[in-house]
């Protein structure tokens, strides 16, 4: 048995009690229960998400304030007064400020950006800034991706006399900024779609500026609504969809000099952007000013925007760097704190605009929410980025000890805070008490969402090219990932270091590849003998000019309990099976030296002293062949395993020896009496040659003889008891004993794969064995 790394979740038995409408469609069964699964069940609803209409668009006018804020702009532009468009720093706020300079300028305005420093400023307006800008001479503020929490800030633009106009689409909060103009979905009872990203709300105002649909700022659009992850449906998939058309053939310098740094060619797809485009503008605000990844994009000259790229790609390197370097450092903090429900790491020096992404990859190797902080010892205080598990709301625990903060905001699943230093340790125990209080073990495991079992036969591009009209995928609409189940035919690791896992399965004439990357650790796990469960995307593999449908990995596991048959190895190294579980026990004399490497959480038993008691062990390595098959059988049962690795090694074998039929003691015991002695130094050789019998049967059978007091052996001659009592040779133990040994190793060594599995799966499934019928011996 190979446990998942993660809680696997089917989408279809969610959505079973939802029904396809029944009118006519051409769609294939899979592609409806896909779209029944996101709420979709009529053909009408269908069509217009799979073929998105730039008709559905919304309005801009449908937004509140929309006419207060471009009257405000036009009056502006007329009376040549300054605007200055304030930003954020992460991808959507630097394309939501590109965006709304470009519209600005095309209508002639005297416009200018502003972005806050991420390190000295912190996110959002501040009155440092609008100080500054008054001085410049700005008469009118627009924020953008930010602005909607801040109350006090407004108040001082007002008394120092500016205007500010809010575009936003965070959460507003109980009491909303006295701006001239609010733009912001949530706050518009009228506009009746409320994700859009900032971007989204930024283009809804361009658009409103412009007085006409500016699809040439759609390429903006899509980079910043894939970047914040808003849910991709209505008007965001709209515009997604569009924009990543823009994007394909999109003539702005700064776009085109980053994807030829991604090497991204032909149609740019929504895993371009969120997993090449992003990240490299990201990078910019996360490291240094996130002006850079303005200029970028709002340059016209091709020659600066292949050199804005290069110090971007540079960023962005410079942030990879810093992220492992972080990542390494937390993760031997984590080794002292690894009984804790929560991560909470900290460290002088730390960047704090890496944060955020080193506890994403602690939370995704330790299935522990993950705090991760940087001191700030002259200040006392701490400040990080926090990331946490499906089943733990993070902001509604941290919520409860507020007090323990200097500053705390964020939501369920990812949050930011500043807290004193001695507060640390607090609330590390804190949150370990709440979350054990509340999960499981098994949910602190991460989630993976499956939207239907497949076969192989199912599994083709065909399949693949109808997922495709799904796309642009994002939250809320995610790519699908689907459940196949088949006897592997082929497993192999690949990759320089053995990391990855290349899996081949097949059904008749049929067969689909898998690959695992970062799933290499699960290769001895697996084996031909039993099916192996997978969860992945399905995709094609394009490799010397073939095409083939495949699946891509994400978490595999195995239903059924295992035999693992190692038989024959005289030396095994056991390490590698030892990842998958957490109780171990080994069966044996002389562990020791048939194992490289001993694990120090290896429990060792005998046969002969077998415990009174036995707790259930997940895994169970059988070095020894039992003396007594009833004490392997008693093991079994107690511990119940879910593995079993048989490493049972013979040099001497008792089953590959003739065993000396009644005839051969008649023969030899006649020769005895007749001769009425038996030299055994002189008389072993011949009769070894005369009747074709080895030296250890010879011996055998003497022995027997001797326990039954049929021979007297003194001074190496075997005499005859003439006295002796009649015995049958059954109650020899050696007899007996030479039997028994070569029934047991029978069924144990010699017996082929399948027998021996049904053999244990009966053990651990309460099947009454012990009036088996033994045939083996003679």
């Amino acid at each position: 048995m190979l446990k998942s790394k993660a809680i696997w979740n089917f989408s279809n038995e969610e959505a079973e009690t939802i029904a396809w409408s029944g009118d006519s469609t051409d769609l294939s069964p899979v592609i409806k229960e896909l779209l029944v699964q996101r709420g979709i069940t009529t053909a009408k609803d269908a069509s217009e998400f799979l073929s998105p209409d730039l008709a559905n668009l919304l309005m801009p006018e449908d937004l509140l304030g929309m006419d207060v804020a471009t009257d405000r702009v036009h009056k502006a532009i007329k009376q040549n007064e300054k605007i200055l468009v304030y930003g954020d720093y992460d991808a959507d706020g630097v394309t939501s400020t590109t965006l709304l300079m470009s519209a600005l300028l095309e209508i002639g305005a005297d416009c200018d950006y502003y972005i806050p420093n991420r390190f000295t400023e912190g996110y959002g307006p501040n009155e440092h800034a609008f100080s500054y800008a008054h001085e410049q001479g700005v008469k009118l503020i627009i924020t953008v991706d930010c602005g909607i929490a801040s109350v006090s800030e407004a108040k001082f633009a007002e008394s120092i006399g500016l205007d500010l106009i809010i575009t936003d689409h965070h959460e507003p909060q109980e009491e909303l900024p006295g701006a001239l103009a609010i733009l912001h979905p949530k706050c518009a009872p009228t506009y009746s779609f409320k994700e859009l990203a900032g971007v989204g709300v930024a283009f809804k105002f361009a658009q409103g500026l412009l007085g006409y649909f500016p699809d040439h700022l759609l390429d903006l659009v899509a980079v910043g609504t894939i970047a914040d992850l808003v849910p991709l449906v209505n008007e965001n998939r709209i515009l997604a969809y569009y924009g990543l058309q823009k994007l394909t053939d999109t003539k702005r310098p700064g776009l085109r000099a980053l994807k030829n740094q991604c090497r991204i060619e032909g149609n740019v797809s929504e895993e371009d952007v969120g997993f090449q485009i992003a990240p490299r503008l990201n990078a910019v605000g996360r490291l240094k000013d996130a002006g850079l990844a303005v200029e970028l994009l709002m340059t016209e000259a091709e020659d600066e925007a292949a050199y804005l790229a290069e110090a971007v790609q540079d960023l962005n390197k410079e942030r990879q760097q810093l992220v492992n370097e972080i990542v390494a450092e937390a993760e031997v903090l984590v080794d002292d704190t690894k009984d804790s429900g929560v991560t909470i790491v900290a460290k002088e020096g730390w960047n704090e605009g890496v944060l955020g992404i080193v506890a994403s990859k602690l939370v995704k190797k330790y299935d522990r929410p993950a705090i991760v902080l940087a001191i700030h010892s002259e200040k006392g205080s701490a400040k990080g980025s926090a990331r946490s598990i499906p089943a733990f709301d993070l902001f509604k625990n941290c919520m409860q000890v507020r007090d323990y903060f200097t500053h705390f905001g964020g939501h369920s699943q990812a949050a930011g805070m500043t807290l004193p230093i001695e507060n640390i340790a607090l609330l590390r125990d804190t949150l370990t008490e709440m979350i054990y209080s509340q999960l499981t073990d098994e949910e602190f495991k991460q989630e993976i969402t499956v939207s239907k079992t497949l076969s192989i036969k199912e599994i083709n591009e065909e399949l693949v090219n109808e997922i495709s009209q799904l796309a642009p995928f994002g939250m809320a609409n995610p790519k699908p990932v689907f459940h196949l189940k088949q006897f592997p035919s082929t497993v192999r690791q690949i990759g320089a270091k053995l990391n990855h896992l290349k899996v081949q399965f097949k059904q008749e004439s049929l067969s689909i590849d898998g690959i695992g990357f970062g799933l290499g650790d699960c290769f001895p796990f697996i084996s031909e003998k039993n099916p192996l469960s997978v969860v992945g995307e399905i995709g094609i593999n394009e490799w010397n000019g073939n095409r083939k449908a495949q699946i891509v990995i994400q978490d595999l596991q195995i239903d059924e309990q295992q035999l693992f048959d190692h038989r024959g190895k005289k030396q095994l190294d056991i390490l590698p099976f030892l990842n998958n579980s957490e109780h171990y026990l080994a069966i044996g004399n002389n562990v020791q030296a048939r194992v490289k490497q001993v694990p120090i959480k290896l429990d060792v038993l005998s046969y002969t002293k077998p415990p009174e008691t036995m707790d259930t062990v997940d895994t169970v390595f059988l070095f020894d062949l039992p003396d007594e098959l009833e004490n392997l059988e008693w093991i079994i049962r107690k511990a119940n395993p879910i593995n079993i690795h048989v490493c049972f090694y013979l040099e001497d074998s008792h089953y590959l020896k003739a065993f000396p039929s009644r005839e051969d003691f008649k023969q030899f015991y006649a020769l005895i009496l007749k001769r009425g002695y038996f030299d055994i130094k002189k008389d072993l050789f011949v009769l070894m040659k005369s009747q074709n019998w080895t030296e250890e049967r010879i011996r055998f059978m003497l022995n027997v003889f001797f326990e039954l007091n049929f021979v007297i052996i003194e001074n190496g001659l075997a005499k005859p008891n003439r006295s002796a009592a009649k015995k049958d040779l059954q109650e020899s133990r050696l007899y007996q004993q030479r039997i028994k040994r070569s029934e047991i190793e029978k069924k144990l060594y010699y017996s082929n794969y399948d027998d021996l599995n049904q053999w244990f799966h009966r053990l651990t499934n309460d099947v009454d064995i012990s009036k088996e019928e033994l045939t083996y011996g003679i």
